[in-house]
């Protein structure tokens, strides 16, 4: 069963990939939206065939399968190609405005050559805000001051401001608490300063007249470049004099300030909850020069701001608000933290984008087959790495096998079918592990939930999307794959019930039963079917289910006082939880049958629960228990020989490890229906 404390790989028998319909549209939809990339490559290929490289500046395999199945989960009542394509053309051009502009301010173009960063994760382009005439609180502007000066007739400074991506310029008026980064001699928000600006509100043009300008904001963050002699000296003489060490509570309450110059170790939400507030909250752990460290904590509107930094940047604070653990309500060593006062500024040193050639593997080529980058094989992919030495695959061209996985690498995204299911009762929160496995291999990943079972119903067999794995190798030499429902990157979608993918025909095709029989390879089977008998043994079976998990709960005598009203302890061995006492356990009532389905060809025997059931019985568990007993024993002989469009996933018959079976159901049969639909 493996090693679940360390995700352990399992090879399975390598055998040739039948092409799927879903990764064949991934692949193709990457090809008409960025067509220019892969003549580009084919052209460097020719010139340097062994050492062909890809800069991956298209759409990487996980960010178009994300929004294939954003979109799908979005419309249940199906897609086409049209629409899918048409969807992810625009959100990719509107998240990269850098290919689409033409002329950009003279001195961005000076700029542009030591622009070594990498893009935070809400930037807006200006030329976007113009398009949208829109522009939301939490977005960020990666800016440089193009021009400041003074409003005639006023004494009010507008900042006009560019951008690496965009040919327009916007203007900005300067809040109060910056003017004396203008006004003196020395002032640092001049021209050809990056600045990082959040919190904004835009002032559209009114009937036609003026042009559009950003309302002050609090929230600006100073870039400074340690490798230009004007902010070296900066650095040198505004915050190398104060250490975390040198920094008294007391001094700061009679009128000390400071300014302290530290690397951002972890940017998070607080961990400890306040009692009589609602106001968020998050940290900035950071650590000095000396190896001292300190919190930053951001109240309320403030969190906004941790939008503007990035693990591994130094931070400057000039002037930082200082108060006691007890007056922040922070959990800690601490005598005191941090936090944005009123009169504090904020400077970054931001890390350089680090970046790495990937060799590709070669079952990119064996087993994908891919057409992403035309008939020439690529050798390497060029990819970033983040401070910690991982390397991000967010935007890697290819699917990634799960032979391909390895240590140190992160934004790695998995399509699969699930063989095992296993929670782990003594993990600090709520964590379960799943056997994911493609056609070369199989592997443990753990996920984190943020409190609970969040997934819905999934089974054995089923067929998923996992984006926003990291991987690393343990101390024990394990390789650990790892999933943090909180990460923002972190998606997980269940294919096999997703109603879209019955009803959209350009991402599946339809099998015939005995074509799916003799089929070994993790797949979305879609089959044209009609009901050929229900099990008369079994009648149509209800039974009492976790709406959570959506698996079925054991129901054992109980003389307890926590008991249903039935007598029953009610228990759900998949989430390991009674149901009686726990308040965000909902106990429904659902369908369990078994049905013998029949094509031109041949005959299958399969059960099913839920929704799947709920469609083929054309009625609700609720609706079908209200029935004369007559009606009942009845109602199956009136459904034979209807015919419905199902998807069938082969769940076998698995255990748990302690012992518990995890579907009853699978006893009989070694399909299940995950979703139906009448045609």
């Amino acid at each position: 069963m493996g090693d679940t404390n360390g995700a352990s790989l399992i090879e399975i028998d390598d055998q040739k990939e039948v092409e799927d319909p879903f990764l064949a549209f991934i692949d193709y939809a990457r090809t008409v939206i960025s067509p220019e990339d892969n003549e580009n490559e084919d052209e460097e290929s020719k010139r340097d065939p062994s050492a062909a490289t890809t800069e991956a500046s298209g759409p990487g395999w996980g960010w178009i399968a994300s929004r294939i199945l954003k979109t799908c989960t979005a419309y249940s009542s199906g897609v086409t190609a049209a629409i899918l394509l048409s969807d992810l053309f625009q959100a990719w051009h509107e998240q990269n405005k850098s290919g689409m502009s033409k002329k950009k301010p003279e001195l961005i173009d000076q700029l542009i050559k030591s622009h070594r960063r990498r893009r935070l994760a809400n930037t807006v382009t200006i030329d976007s805000i113009y398009e949208k005439n829109f522009l939301s609180m939490n977005s960020v502007l990666e800016a440089v001051i193009i021009n400041a000066d003074v409003l005639p007739g006023t004494n009010i400074f507008m900042l006009t401001l560019g951008d690496f991506w965009s040919s327009n310029t916007i203007d900005l008026y300067l809040h109060r608490r910056y003017y004396e980064l203008v006004e003196t001699p020395n002032g640092i928000l001049t021209k050809g300063r990056e600045v990082l600006i959040t919190g904004c509100y835009l002032r559209t043009a009114r009937e036609g007249f003026g042009t559009p300008r950003l309302l002050p904001t609090e929230y600006l963050v100073i870039l400074l470049d340690e490798d230009q002699d004007d902010d070296a000296i900066l650095i040198a003489a505004q915050f190398c004099s104060d250490t975390f060490s040198s920094v008294s509570l007391d001094a700061f309450n009679n009128g000390t300030s400071y300014s302290l110059y530290a690397r951002i170790e972890s940017i998070g939400p607080l961990e400890s909850e306040l009692k009589f507030s609602t106001a968020h909250r998050r940290q900035i752990a950071l650590i000095d020069g000396d190896g001292d460290q300190l919190k930053f904590i951001l109240w309320g509107e403030q969190v906004i701001v941790a939008n503007l930094l990035s693990v591994g940047s130094v931070l400057g604070i000039e002037r930082p608000y200082i108060s006691s653990l007890e007056e922040s309500a922070v959990e800690g060593k601490d005598e005191f933290c941090l936090e944005y006062g009123s009169a504090t500024h904020l400077y970054l040193v931001p890390t350089t984008l680090q970046e790495e050639r990937v060799c590709v593997a070669l079952s990119q080529n064996q087993c994908q087959g891919s057409k992403l980058l035309g008939s020439v094989a690529v050798s390497q992919v060029t990819l970033p790495r983040d401070a910690e030495g991982s390397i991000d695959f967010s935007n890697y061209p290819f699917r990634t096998n799960i032979t391909d996985i390895r240590d140190k690498t992160t934004g790695i995204s998995l399509y699969g079918v699930v063989t095992d299911i296993l929670s782990d009762p003594k993990a600090t929160g709520v964590v379960f592990s799943l056997k994911i496995e493609d056609t070369t291999g199989a592997i443990w990943a753990k996920l984190h939930f943020t409190s609970y079972w969040s997934l819905g119903r999934l089974g054995l067999g089923h067929v998923v999307y996992v984006s926003g794995l990291s991987c690393k190798i343990t101390k024990e030499n394990c390789l650990e794959v790892l999933w943090h429902e909180k990460d923002e990157k972190a998606t997980f979608i269940n294919l096999s019930c997703l109603p879209a993918f019955l009803t959209s025909s350009c991402l599946h095709k339809i099998s015939t039963l005995s074509q799916i029989s003799q089929q070994r390879k993790p797949s979305i089977n879609i089959c044209r079917v009609k009901l050929d008998e229900i099990d008369q043994c079994h009648y149509i079976n209800t039974r009492l289910s976790h709406s959570v998990c959506g698996h079925f709960i054991d129901e054992e005598p109980s003389s307890s006082s926590t008991s249903s009203s039935h007598g029953k302890n009610l228990h759900c061995s998949f989430c390991r939880v009674n149901c009686n006492s726990n308040a965000r356990s909902e106990v429904v009532r659902t369908f369990h049958i078994m049905i013998t389905l029949a094509d031109e060809e041949t005959k299958l025997y399969a059960w099913c629960t839920g929704q799947s059931a709920s469609a083929i019985l054309q009625i609700s568990p609720d609706e079908f228990c209200e029935l004369p007993e007559d009606d009942q024993l009845m109602y199956p002989s009136s459904l034979e020989n209807e015919w419905f469009l199902v998807a069938l996933a082969k769940s076998g018959s698995r255990n748990l490890g302690s012992g518990h079976r995890l579907f009853h159901e699978t006893e009989a049969s070694c399909w299940e229906i995950t979703r139906a639909l009448k045609i």
